[in-house]
């Protein structure tokens, strides 16, 4: 085999190998967003539905500001066994490809870098540990008023997920 080849090759798997480091670190990263969205619905009808919304998603409500009209909802977000389950087998092929290449390089060493595949489950566990944690919606809706129609703008402040579900789930329109 080409002597250049190889240490190439351990450079690529190492680096891709840091990759899929910061892959499972930033699984547990919060996405909060900011999100105009407009409801052709009156303010009173839609503030009904936003809490109707929250309250099946767990979400209780934390504080209301009734002077800038804003509500402040609360819900714990629970990991995703998928998720966890996919970052551990991740890890694991990752660290098998990585034992692979340190075996060709460094055929003595094969069987200890191979049982760092016992450690994948590790990615998993550290997901699984920093993904729950409390979460925060905060909301403030808005009557526009034009000459034909009177319509809602609700600026809301949450998880991206969770922005993307509730204009889906309401059918709101993002704002301008």
């Amino acid at each position: 085999m080409d002597t250049a080849i190889l240490p190439s090759t351990f450079l690529l798997t190492l680096l891709l190998s840091v990759g899929l480091f910061f892959f499972i670190r930033a699984s547990t990263k919060d996405r909060i967003e900011t999100a105009q969205l407009v409801s052709e619905q009156d303010e009173a009808v839609l503030m009904s539905q936003l809490k109707e919304y929250f309250r099946s998603r767990s979400y209780r409500v934390a504080a209301v500001d009734r002077e800038q009209n804003k509500v402040t909802f609360e819900g714990n977000v629970r990991p995703s066994w998928f998720l966890a389950i996919f970052l551990t087998l991740l890890a694991a092929i990752g660290i098998v490809c990585l034992s692979l290449v340190v075996y060709l390089l460094f055929p003595g060493l094969s069987t200890i870098v191979l049982a760092m595949v016992l450690l994948s489950p590790l990615s998993g566990l550290f997901y699984w540990k920093k993904s729950e944690r409390l979460e925060k919606v905060s909301l403030k809706v808005e009557t526009t008023q034009s000459e034909q129609t009177s319509s809602s703008k609700i600026t809301v402040v949450a998880h991206r997920d969770e922005l993307s579900e509730l204009q889906r789930t309401l059918q709101l329109k993002p704002g301008i």
